[in-house]
């Protein structure tokens, strides 16, 4: 050992060594060219010399901060293999913000007009590596020439092709494709079946995004497969292992799932034909591993695709049979495969007799040695679960879940409760379920499960008292877990009287069984729990010392939530009178009927490709709005859809949370309803705030206090705005005018919304405005939290040239506001409720020119400020409150007051609210707006 030990150390001091010499001769080169390029003056083979040299340092892992411009000058030259160095320096030097980007767009832009086709390729690659939205907008419209251009050479269409793959993926909305769409799909019919390969790789990801403008792709993508699979009409030099293209075969049958079947009978039979003859090619012996695998990619595609066509078809029965043999492979990708095709089978057909009959086979892959295997047996066990195989699977999983890996455990929770709840025939084993999985695992069991358990309980009366039994006795177990805690906190609290006369269920019992881990418990399963207790004294006055105690504890805790709680709740328990707690405390109303947020919580975990899933993993409800059926729910949305719908559609999904951390304590009957987690929040860093267009301040600053109006006006196009808000939801309508006499293309959209603020879009936009026309845009918004910065939007269209706008939409916090009205005690009484700073905050203002009362109030009503009349004892002072929304974060009530001095043109504003976050964001509001003088229209 000792021996093994000191030939280590001396490799160790030996490859230090080497670093050390290494370095010394890597300075001494760096600055042997440092001089070089100073020096100037050298040819062009010099220039590419030094630049490799810079580059194989770089590629060593040294950085080089020189030798840029160089790099850049070389692309210049007429020599191949000077401009070569230099389009390779410039790929491996340069990032996508780089500030040399801008000085090779015209050179790249040269290189790709030029009639030879070995530079075209060097400017596709330096645009398809360094991309960059600059580089986008100013290159996407030659890489499209280059890619329909008939003269174009074949390496270049398939280089210009996966190019402007790259940069669509990059920046979708720079790419006009439906004005496009024509001209690229039209390239499926090259003779060359590479250019063939790489266009249908660049329209199946158009095609998701743009579907109707793509139509024109299933019937080519049907006649190529016809002619390479029937007809046999392909070059040899694309066959594989005696398989003609097989990348081309699965690409196009993959295509052909994102559309709706085709409504031409010779398209239909022509694809027919395809289909059973890639079914009976399958049967034939393979000849080796590689002839196996492409047989065997192009097979699994075509069943996926005979299934999407029809899945009650003669080809999808001849198929269920052959997927039955490779679900026992011994192969493990071909077991994957055909566990994965079979659920996508059984998520989209009613029929799922001839699945379950490999039932038992498909329980055993939950314990293949593979991972991935396991994955998709558990997909196949939860699409084919129905009404009368529930229990079997349900049973299977909970027996494994105490066997499978931690990676599989929360996704298997959570498929589990979904499928208990979906088919339940009893409730009482619903709920049997759901414990025993609390129980069983419940580091893996998320909020939204046990959320959705206190909703059902809530809604169903006869399950109440059974669900309280039960949970008391998993209470009990020596390894109750926190989450069984925060179950059993709810359901007692509201439904304990209903079990008090049992054995073992007294009220002291209850009470004692849920304190015993009270210490255990982290932060906010206390705070749960205290609002539990203040609910047994009002069904259990007997127990009421015992609670009257812990809350005298919890008055001197150091966190201040479970402080002001246990506050509260002590002075409500010791009135003298019991009417305050009787009414703090009613029983939970039911829960309005919505969506499983469960199943938006397994959505969330599906995992994301380049391209979209053809199907969802899940039965065939899950499966209605796939991208299968994108067109048809386009068309729908267009014809039918409404701002009003999109608003109300936003209302039934947004469950408000029973108080939030910036707000104050919940009250005791909502501290433990469990809110239903909405949509992820928007990123949080505005990415466009320094491009905003010269000049839109005196449209915004006229629309920032609540009017409708113009947004936006140029020589080329005016752009409009009407909203309307209710409680935390809004909705806007942006209108886009095109003042030319020439059509507007390539028109796109898009909104960056800040964190807190979800902002969705009513239709698909048209990609072109006609001349002296208008088109608009529906928008819903929804506060989610409190939110500072309002959201941004990003207007581009051809004229000419791509031109871009960048604005600001004027929809700030205060549109979120309610007015509401107070009498003077109120007022001051909750103004003193309040307190002091951080939550208040008061500046003196100087406005230009005379004080202006009945300017002052027309900016606290477009604000939406309730002002209260004959409250303040001084006349001329404004007093106005209101109530700021939220979805998320519950609500905030704010409280303001506004004291002119018409002496010194001063006014004192002074904001409380229970957020000092808002307390500070809305005097912000206000001060611009009584600073702000409005400018005479120009109009």
């Amino acid at each position: 050992m000792a021996m093994r030990g000191l030939t280590v150390f001396i490799a160790d001091i030996r490859n230090c060594r080497v670093r050390e010499l290494e370095e010394k001769r890597i300075n001494k080169e760096m600055a042997n060219i440092r001089t070089k390029f100073k020096d100037g003056n050298l040819s062009g083979y010099d220039k590419k010399k030094y630049v490799c040299k810079l580059l194989y340092m770089y590629i060593l892992g040294w950085d080089i901060d020189f030798g840029h411009m160089e790099a850049v000058n070389l692309i210049s030259s007429p020599k191949y293999s000077e401009k070569q160095i230099g389009y390779l320096g410039i790929t491996l030097l340069m990032h996508e913000n780089s500030d040399l980007v801008r000085l090779v767009v015209n050179s790249i832009r040269k290189d790709l007009d030029d009639n030879n086709e070995i530079h075209n390729c060097l400017a596709l690659h330096a645009i398809a590596n360094i991309g960059g939205r600059e580089m986008a907008e100013s290159l996407a419209s030659d890489v499209h020439r280059l890619l329909v251009s008939p003269n174009s050479k074949s390496f270049v269409k398939k280089k210009a092709a996966l190019t402007m793959l790259r940069l669509f993926r990059k920046h979708p909305d720079v790419i006009p494709a439906p004005d496009w769409a024509e001209r690229i799909t039209n390239i499926i019919d090259d003779y060359d079946l590479g250019v063939c390969l790489s266009v249908t790789s660049l329209i199946t990801a158009l095609a998701q995004q743009y579907p109707e403008a793509f139509m024109l792709a299933i019937p080519k993508a049907i006649m190529r497969l016809h002619k390479v699979i029937v007809e046999r009409d392909f070059s040899a030099d694309y066959v594989y292992y005696k398989i003609p293209i097989p990348w081309l075969q699965v690409k196009l049958l993959r295509l052909l799932q994102y559309f709706p079947p085709t409504e031409d009978p010779n398209m239909s039979e022509m694809l027919h034909n395809v289909l059973q003859t890639i079914i009976n090619n399958s049967q034939e012996t393979p000849r080796n591993v590689q002839h196996n695998n492409a047989q065997n990619a192009i097979l699994f595609e075509a069943i996926n695709l005979a299934i999407h066509l029809d899945c009650e078809s003669d080809i999808v029965r001849q198929a269920t049979n052959i997927l039955a043999r490779f679900i026992l492979s011994k192969e493990t990708n071909v077991r994957y495969l055909g566990l994965e095709t079979m659920a996508h089978l059984a998520a989209v057909t009613d029929e799922l007799d001839e699945i379950k009959k490999h039932e038992e086979t498909i329980i055993l892959s939950l314990r293949d040695k593979d991972i991935s295997v396991r994955r998709r047996g558990l997909d196949l066990l939860y699409s084919m679960c129905d009404v009368s195989n529930a229990k079997t699977i349900v049973s299977e999983l909970i027996r494994y879940l105490h066997i499978a890996d931690y990676a599989l455990r929360e996704e298997m929770v959570l498929k589990i409760a979904i499928m208990t709840e979906k088919y339940a025939t009893e409730h009482s084993w619903y709920v049997d379920v759901i414990l025993q999985l609390i129980s069983s695992a419940g580091d893996h069991v998320g909020e939204e499960v046990w959320y959705r358990v206190v909703q059902i309980v809530t809604n169903h009366e006869n399950l109440q008292e059974y669900s309280a039994k039960m949970v008391l006795h998993y209470m009990r177990s020596p390894h109750c877990h926190e989450n069984m805690l925060k179950v059993g906190g709810y359901i007692l609290g509201e439904y304990g009287h209903l079990i008090a006369n049992l054995p073992g269920a007294s009220p002291i019992e209850q009470f004692n069984t849920l304190h015993a881990r009270f210490g255990l418990c982290s932060l906010a399963t206390r705070a749960l729990l205290l609002s539990t207790y203040i609910k047994f004294i009002n069904l259990f006055p007997e127990i009421k010392g015992a609670i009257l105690a812990v809350f005298n504890q919890y008055r001197h805790v150091l966190d201040a939530e479970l402080q002001q709680r246990a506050c509260e709740y002590m002075a409500i328990a010791t009135m003298p009178t019991d009417d305050l707690l009787q009414t703090v405390c009613e029983e939970m109303p039911q829960f309005p009927e919505r969506e499983s947020a469960l199943l938006s919580r397994l959505n969330e975990k599906t995992g994301q490709t380049e391209d979209k899933r053809t199907w969802n993993i899940g039965g065939k409800d899950s499966n209605e709005k796939t991208p299968a059926n994108l067109l048809a729910a386009t068309k729908e949305r267009n014809e039918n859809g409404s701002v009003d719908d999109l608003v109300n559609s936003v209302s039934n999904t947004s469950i408000s949370a029973a108080g939030g951390e910036n707000g104050a304590a919940a009250p005791a009957n909502g501290s433990a309803a469990p809110p239903t987690p909405a949509a992820p929040a928007t990123k949080a860093g505005l990415t466009w705030k320094d491009q905003l267009a010269p000049g839109y301040e005196n449209w915004y600053n006229r629309l920032r206090d609540g009017a409708d109006g113009i947004l936006y006006e140029d020589s080329i196009l005016q752009i409009g705005i009407k909203s309307e808000y209710h409680g935390h939801l809004g909705r806007l309508a942006i209108y886009f005018g095109n003042k030319t006499h020439t059509q507007l293309n390539s028109f796109a959209v898009s909104v960056e919304a800040p964190e807190g603020l979800v902002v969705a879009n009513s239709h698909t936009l048209a990609t072109s405005i006609g001349p002296s026309t208008q088109i608009q845009q529906l928008y819903s918004l929804e506060c989610q939290q409190i939110v500072t910065e309002v959201p941004l939007i990003r207007i581009s269209y051809q004229a000419g040239s791509t031109q871009s706008i960048y604005l600001k939409l004027p929809v700030l916090m205060s549109r979120f506001i309610e007015p509401i009205q107070l009498a003077s005690a109120d007022f001051f009484g909750r103004w003193k409720q309040i307190g002091g700073a951080p939550r208040e905050v008061q500046e003196i203002i100087k406005v230009p020119g005379k004080i202006e009362l009945e300017r002052a109030r027309s900016i606290l009503v477009n604000h939406r400020l309730g002002i209260c009349e004959n409250v303040d004892p001084k006349p001329g002072n404004f007093v106005a409150t209101g109530v700021f929304n939220t979805s998320l974060s519950g609500k905030v009530g704010c409280l303001l007051r506004l004291e002119p001095n018409h002496e010194t043109n001063m006014y004192r504003l002074t904001i409380r609210t229970t957020s000092d976050v808002v307390s500070k964001h809305l005097k912000e509001i206000l001060h611009t707006a009584l600073l702000y003088k409005p400018a005479p229209s120009t109009r």
